[in-house]
């Protein structure tokens, strides 16, 4: 079964984000934990989550993907940045353990900001492990980066380093986007076992929880963070066709992080719940 969904505002509330899921096709989605360009979240509705939950039993969803706010930087040197980050992860995590049909939270791993990849990998572990006491019922995926700029995670190597310091690391996995992944150099369009397999070698395929879906605007290297439509982009509908039916990647959640609207999103889905089952009645 595909699991595939957007991301989705949840002003109204879970319940009604669930069923807006529901009315477009959706058996999954993604939302920010809180403001994504700040710190401020909203009051929990303990009976909404409720609901939420038994709606999302109800229609089969496999789990729903929080995202933390981009205000999270694990990696930089400025104290406050750093506390900051590590406050509001902590408090996302006690959050979301009331939310039984969400457990995994998707975070950028940061920016070193010219203090180096070295630097940016033992500050990011170091605030994971001042985070995680080992009892949580939320993983942390990690996601992959384009590459642009400062950024930590852009290569397999280095998330791989991240998770080997953190101490629970069993608390860690991975979200894969396919458009940063692509911008950073890995060729999933026309040597995509070899990348899984790579990716499999360095850090584990069971370490892989969630897919980013999205197409890219910009060439392969190119080292830039801009999504595109599906099939509208450098990766083609093809090649992402290719992609969520391979073997070892049929079974994860896909969440569409395209620039659409509500009916771009039930279009996205539906094409691509086509195109998966004539790739796979073939």
């Amino acid at each position: 079964m595909m699991y595939i969904g957007p991301h989705l505002s949840i002003v109204r509330g879970f319940e009604a984000t669930v069923r807006q899921a529901i009315s477009i096709g959706a058996n999954t989605f993604q939302f920010f934990t809180r403001n994504p360009r700040g710190g401020k979240a909203k009051k929990l509705d303990l009976e909404d989550i409720k609901t939420a939950d038994d709606l999302c039993i109800e229609n089969r969803f496999n789990f729903i993907l929080a995202h933390a706010p981009y205000t999270y930087n694990f990696a930089s040197n400025k104290d406050k940045t750093w506390e900051f980050g590590k406050e509001l992860l902590k408090n996302d995590l006690k959050r979301l353990s009331n939310l039984k049909s969400c457990c995994y939270i998707v975070m950028h791993p940061g920016n070193h900001l010219g203090k180096g990849m070295e630097y940016g990998i033992q500050r990011i572990s170091q605030g994971i492990n001042e985070v995680l006491q080992g009892n949580e019922n939320t993983m942390i995926l990690l996601e992959t980066m384009s590459g642009k700029g400062t950024e930590v995670g852009y290569r397999f190597e280095q998330l791989k380093e991240i998770i080997d310091r953190v101490n629970y690391s069993n608390k860690i996995g991975i979200c894969f986007d396919t458009c940063h992944v692509y911008s950073a150099g890995y060729d999933i369009v026309n040597n995509l076992d070899n990348v899984l397999e790579e990716f499999d070698e360095i850090i584990g395929l069971d370490k892989l929880k969630a897919i980013h879906l999205n197409d890219s605007k910009h060439e392969l290297g190119s080292k830039k963070d801009r999504h595109a439509c599906i099939g509208e982009g450098k990766l083609g509908l093809n090649g992402i066709l290719d992609f969520i039916n391979h073997p070892k990647l049929r079974e994860i959640p896909l969440f569409l992080e395209t620039p659409n609207d509500i009916d771009g999103y039930e279009r996205e889905i539906k094409l691509l719940k086509y195109g998966y089952n004539n790739v796979t009645n073939r």
